[in-house]
Formats: C-alpha cells, structure tokens, sequence
C-alpha cells in the first residue's frame, strides 16, 4: 500500500477574492453575480427551521426569492429578507430570472428535484443532505453536476465534513497508520418506532399547501403529526416514510458515512447486502429502524478491495478489544487495517496498533504541508466557490456516489438478497427484478429532470 497522501479532491479557494470594484471572474468570464458588487442573487427553498443555519451567511449577499410551502415560515423568513419575493411553488420560484444560487433545505423528497431543476437552469447549488431519496435520485443529481462541471458550484449539507477530525482521519488512513485498509464500519444509534403512514386527521390549515408539500411523490393524506416537532428537527417526523425520506441511511447516515467516505476514496460498490437477521423486516411503508447494510468497494490507485458496513437502530460492528465499548459512541466509524485500527466519531479518533509486530516504524507521519489546512464556515466555502474556481469539499459527485451506495443498501433490504451492482449501468445483475427497487414512483404532472 502506498504510504504518501493522494492528490487532495479540495483545492483551497485563493481565486475567490474580488477583483477590481468587488466583481470576480469566473473561469468562463461571467461576473460572479448578477447583484450589486457581484454578490450572488440567492433563492431560499425551504425558508425556516434547518434553513436558519444559513441565515448568516447568505445575509451578506443578495437573498431575492424565498419560498417555503408554509405562510408563516414565508414570513418569518421575510423578517430576515424584507426585499425577497415570496413563493409557494419551488418550480415558479426556480423561473425568477435573475437567480444566480439555489440554497435547497426543503424534506428529502423533493431534494433530487430542486437540485437539478436549478442546475438545468444554470444555478450553483447547495443542498441539504439527503442528495437523493433513492439510487437513480442520487445518480441523476451527479450527472446532472458532471455535465455542468466547471460551471457550477455545489455543495451537499453535510457541514459537519468542516470539522478538523475528518481530514485527520483521512490522513491517517491514506497514510498507512493502520497498514493496508480492509474493512470500514459506520454506525449510529437513532431508533422510529413507526409502522405506517399516519391516518389523515383534520384538514390542512389555510397556512400550509399540503398538495405542495407531498409534491412529486404519492399522495398521502393529511395529519398534524408529519408537520409537528421545532424547527430544524421537525424531519424526524416524516423522514421514516419512504415516500418522505430514507430515515438514518439518509439523514445521519449522510454525515456518518462521509467521515468514512472522506477517507476511502471510493466509486460505487459492486455488490450489497442487507443482514436479514440484524435487520428489521420490509415494511412497504416505513423504512427499517435497525438495519445492516455491507457493501464491497472495488480497489482504487492506493488501496485494494475493502469491505464497508453501515449499522443503525441496535447493529453494531464487534469491538476490536473488550476495553473499548463502541456503543458509548453514538455515531462513529472504525477501520480495520492490517495493523491496528481507528475509532472516530466526528470530533474525535483513537488510533490503536494491533498485533505483537506492530511497532509503528512503518508508519512516517505527514509533514506540515501535507496536513489540509482548516476548511472554515462550510456554507462560506460554497459561497466562495461560486464566486471563485466552484470548488467545494463535498461537491455534487462526491456525495452523489456516497448516497447512491447507501441507497443501494436499502435497495438490498427490501430485495431480502444480496445484490450485485453494475455502477456503469446502474443495474442489478443478479436479481433483474430489483431493479425497480433503484427508483421510485413521482405523481403524474412532476419530472425529475426538468
């Protein structure tokens, strides 16, 4: 195994300062922004509760459209962005022609949506995490991006990946610490304990458009329930439901998987497997609570085939070592080399050499310039990128294909069987039946690629 770092996917954003009277040239010599001083002119999709995160930062540029499916989460928003025209439909909001950036943090389901729509429309993107709901969601939304490479910055929300601890992690990794990488495992811990869609209840209120909520997926009646908990948290209402999301796989799983994504620099896998016995059964409606999901990724340029495991509700990977108690961390990642082993959860890593030969004398730390400098305010940095080379740390690509291979864990549990994946294709080649299990089924009237 190569014991010297790869190149770095992130390339540090020293273009992005403004030129001349505040206006910075992008590499097809368009001005940065439409706005006063090149600022970007930013569309809010999802305007309160998770999307309050980026209040701060996209106040320093030109906010000119908000659109949120709730009245009253219009006009908490407006008190923010007083100038910004108000929509109810993210598909008239997506037509103001004067957009230069989509900030996207509605319910997962519409996410793949609302990515490419802009994108189609020449519009840099950031996206809350889920990227997709589904393997073809995710995989649409990264060809969509790689078509427009070079002429769009995105960004994916997991903005934990800002943190130091990632980058440290992956250093350790790529740089031999626990010798040649064979197996990785991820987990968290959150539990539902659904097992339907919720009964309608009442009617919508006069303040919410429910038609617009539910948007390109199946139609579901109304209850409070979907609509209840405080802002930024209310998805762990909904997000069970497969119709409305994809529960942990896509939510903590997003954040999860990409400490471990982060460092294994990896393509799709060529085969999943949901665990039967860990896993909850296939329930049509809710997605599993406790799930295990292992995936084969094919070698890359420094490293062979490895094995990738994600575990949540309960499963858990083995501890190395009976001092070590894995389920005291509540989301983490471990990877087993053939030399010792890493435990990391997002803040914090242990590094523990395995075996009586292993003496560390084959590990050569990484010098100062080799250690990433820190990445900064993660919603900054795509700011920047769209005003400077577009690049960002967890571009549309490199999200695309880590949420397109936890997808495909769900995909193999409700198959019941292994599956083995054809990435070229994107198809089933063992089980032509579960192919059907990579999409899902949009209202009449709604296209994902418009």
């Amino acid at each position: 195994m190569k014991k010297t770092l790869p190149a770095r996917r992130r390339t540090f954003l020293a273009s992005t300062l403004a030129t001349g009277a505040g206006l910075t040239i992008l590499p097809s010599g368009t001005l940065a922004g439409k706005g006063a001083g090149g600022k970007l002119n930013i569309a809010l999709i999802g305007a309160y509760g998770r999307a309050k995160a980026h209040y701060g930062n996209i106040a320093h540029e030109n906010v000119v459209a908000i659109c949120d499916v709730h009245s009253d989460n219009l006009a908490m928003a407006a008190k923010k962005f007083p100038k910004a025209k108000q929509y109810i439909d993210w598909r008239k909001c997506l037509d103001q022609k004067d957009l230069d950036a989509v900030v996207c943090c509605t319910p997962d389901h519409t996410h793949a949506f609302i990515s490419i729509w802009a994108m189609n429309r020449g519009l840099h993107v950031y996206c809350e995490k889920p990227l997709g709901d589904c393997v073809y969601e995710a995989r649409a939304v990264r060809e969509v991006y790689l078509k427009n490479k070079g002429k769009l910055a995105t960004q994916h929300g997991t903005q934990r990946h800002a943190g130091d601890n990632f980058d440290r992690v992956a250093e350790l990794v790529k740089g031999g610490a626990i010798g040649e990488l064979k197996d990785v495992h991820a987990w968290g811990n959150r539990t539902h304990n659904k097992t339907a869609y919720l009964p309608a209840k009442g009617t919508p209120p006069q303040n919410v458009d429910w038609d617009k909520w539910i948007g390109p997926v199946q139609m579901h009646p109304y209850n409070p329930e979907y609509l209840s908990g405080r802002p930024g948290a209310n998805c762990l209402h909904w997000n069970m439901y497969h119709d409305f999301g994809s529960w942990q796989v896509g939510d903590m799983g997003s954040h999860t998987m990409d400490l471990a994504w982060n460092a294994i620099d990896a393509s799709a896998p060529t085969s999943a497997k949901a665990d039967s016995e860990a896993s909850d059964p296939y329930n049509p409606d809710v997605c599993p609570s406790a799930l295990k999901a292992v995936f084969n990724m094919p070698a890359n340029d420094w490293r062979g085939e490895i094995r990738l495991a994600w575990y949540q509700g309960g499963p858990m990977p083995n501890s190395p070592f009976g001092a070590l108690d894995l389920k005291r961390i509540s989301h983490g990642v471990m990877f087993k080399g053939s030399k010792g082993i890493i435990v990391a959860d997002f803040k914090n890593r242990i590094l523990i050499p395995m075996g009586k030969n292993t003496d560390m004398t084959y590990y050569k730390s990484p010098t100062p310039e080799q250690v990433a400098p820190p990445i900064g305010n993660f919603q900054q940095e795509w700011i920047n990128a769209c005003k400077g080379d577009l690049k960002t740390s967890c571009d549309f690509d490199y999200a695309g294909l880590m949420i397109e291979t936890l997808m495909l864990g769900l995909a193999s549990h409700r198959a019941g069987t292994e599956l083995k994946y054809d990435e070229k294709n994107m198809q089933i080649t063992n089980n032509p039946a579960a192919n059907a299990y990579l999409k899902k089924e949009y209202r009449n009237g709604w296209d994902l690629n418009g």
